[in-house]
């Protein structure tokens, strides 16, 4: 897909106050509306760190999935110890359309586990993510928006006002727009 942005949610990583920014906000949202988690689950690969710094924050055992299984080795798409009837909730870093997301949310589900939901780092606020999770049953949450984003880049004047009808044609029809 075409766009006039990006949001890199790798580069947190390498900025230790953010990172543990981040973090925290994860951990703080798990422990507010999934309590009883038995696992956290990271999206390959953007969310393999985030989640494991997640993991380790709250104490639980660590999954991460796939986009697809290895050609080689045990050609496994969720790697750990994927125990049936335990739940998990998933680390995402992006949810743009929601398929990588669902795709791994069902691969954890295939493996008998009991997925309590995705949180991710940011969305774009596609009207298709909102149907993909609907479809497949899957409560999420983000920590921050494309919305707060562009707010916060105008405030700060990282954005200049005569570049937002851009934004807002990408947003409203991302699979059709065109520079």
């Amino acid at each position: 897909m075409k766009s006039p942005i990006y949001c890199d949610n790798r580069k947190i990583l390498s900025y230790p106050r953010v990172r543990k920014i981040v973090r925290d906000a994860f951990v703080d949202k798990i422990k507010a509306d999934y309590p009883d988690v038995d696992f956290v689950a990271g999206v390959a690969t953007g969310a393999i760190a985030h989640g494991a710094l997640v993991a380790e924050a709250l104490d639980l055992p660590f999954l991460y999935v796939r986009s697809e299984a290895k050609g080689h080795g045990m050609q496994n798409l969720v790697e750990g110890d994927a125990i049936p009837g335990k739940k998990v909730i998933v680390i995402e870093d992006l949810v743009s359309t929601g398929g990588s997301s669902v795709k791994a949310v069902e691969a954890l589900k295939n493996h008998g586990m009991k997925v309590q939901g995705l949180i991710a780092i940011f969305t774009y606020g596609f009207q298709k993510a909102f149907k993909a999770f609907a479809d497949a049953n899957c409560e999420w949450s983000v920590l921050t928006d494309y919305s707060t984003l562009i707010d916060m880049a105008v405030e700060d004047e990282l954005l200049p006002r005569t570049e937002m009808s851009v934004l807002e044609e990408w947003q409203a029809d991302p699979e059709n727009w065109s520079n």
